[in-house]
């Protein structure tokens, strides 16, 4: 009797605990998925052989999509369970803009199949990617608008308090974009034309968007010096729309000049094509300046001492995608340069994902990090 009581109560205080993690699940989880999705991506993509190469990106590809469905089934629970607790996050200065981190977390997901599942599926792989692009360009476009408008009506701003953490609901849509050039070619003619011309619209939304609040980051760093040491890793962040939004010129115009060869927009795709390369050159270079602030400016917290929070899965995909613009360039241009620079940041992206996944799970082990909403700190725990 005793021992089925105890398991009653074992029971009971494991269905409690579940409830309260979904109930404090936050968005800034799935930048997890994101850094993991850049790291497979840029293995898949390293210009390197050597054995286990292809299984051990797929593996990552695999884990990647478990924990995104975790992830997004705890979010889903959140909303139906305890919808009164969203309001408190759309209204969260710095939670809210996690929510970028959805639509960017399933992108590279979604090049996985084009890249792994494809070989063995064929066509059905395609589809599934189709469809989830679908519903991740939809989600990235809704994010990119809703929380900036949320942020200029209902958010409480400062410019000293701001970080790049700005950039993540912005970024999004051309994090779809470059997924639509990897896509695109593998459709038919007249799919493959519209996820093409979709991309290029996704690129406008955020590109000119994303830029804009790098100017007020920089603006920020002149005048209030650099943000707290907790927010540090944010620094990094900066990178992230310039390496994505080179990569999504070199991707859409390759494969615009596939999709429209046969129509009366070749010669413009044909442009769109050597525009690309054009402009990621341009981009590059601008990251080329921010990847070596990014760098010092790390060097400079190590003197303070930088804690460990999820905020660590930062650093993993703006180099991610930068290190893909990178290979990119190398790939269009013939230039040995671009190869070795990728294989050099490759380097640093693995050692960084391997350091920050040990420090996650040995984190997570001794409860130093936990799911636990800062926007729902002052609310009353559910009975």
């Amino acid at each position: 009797m005793s021992q089925t009581l105890t398991a009653r109560r074992w029971r009971r205080g494991n269905h409690e605990s579940l409830l309260e993690n979904i109930r404090q699940f936050t968005p800034n989880w799935f930048a997890v998925t994101m850094g993991t999705g850049a790291a497979f991506l840029v293995l898949n993509a390293l210009p390197v052989s050597f054995d286990g190469k292809a299984l051990l990106a797929q593996s990552l590809w695999i884990a990647d999509i478990g924990l995104y469905a975790i992830f997004l089934l705890m979010f889903a629970g959140r909303c139906i369970l305890f919808c009164e607790t969203i309001g408190p996050l759309l209204r969260h200065p710095l939670q809210s803009m996690f929510l970028g981190a959805m639509p960017m977390g399933l992108a590279p997901i979604i090049n996985g199949f084009v890249a792994f599942a494809a070989p063995h599926l064929g066509a059905p792989a395609y589809q599934i990617a189709l469809n989830l692009w679908v519903f991740d360009a939809v989600l990235s476009v809704v994010i990119a608008i809703g929380v900036p408008y949320v942020m200029f009506t209902r958010q409480e701003h400062s410019l000293e308090r701001l970080t790049a953490a700005l950039l993540l609901p912005i970024v999004g849509p051309e994090v779809a974009a470059s997924s639509a050039g990897v896509l695109a070619p593998h459709l038919p003619a007249s799919p493959a034309q519209l996820v093409v011309g979709a991309g290029y619209v996704l690129w406008a939304i955020s590109v000119p968007l994303a830029f804009a609040i790098l100017t007020i980051v920089l603006f920020r760093l002149i005048i209030h010096k650099l943000p707290h040491r907790e927010l540090g890793v944010t620094s990094w962040l900066t990178l992230g729309p310039i390496g994505t939004g080179a990569l999504g010129l070199i991707t859409l115009g390759d494969a615009a000049n596939k999709a429209f060869a046969h129509t009366g927009l070749h010669d413009v795709a044909s442009l769109a094509s050597t525009f690309g390369v054009f402009g990621a050159l341009l981009l590059w270079g601008a990251g080329l300046w921010w990847l070596a602030c990014a760098v010092l400016f790390m060097w400079r917290y190590r003197l303070e001492g930088l804690p460990f929070n999820l905020g660590w899965w930062g650093l993993t995909f703006p180099i991610g995608v930068y290190t893909l613009a990178t290979f990119a360039l190398g790939r269009t241009t013939g230039f040995d340069c671009f190869v070795h620079i990728g294989i050099v940041l490759a380097v640093a992206l693995g050692a960084l994902w391997i350091f920050v996944s040990c420090r996650t799970a040995r984190a997570l082990l001794h409860k130093e990090v936990r799911f636990r909403a800062p926007c729902l700190a002052q609310a009353r725990a559910p009975a």
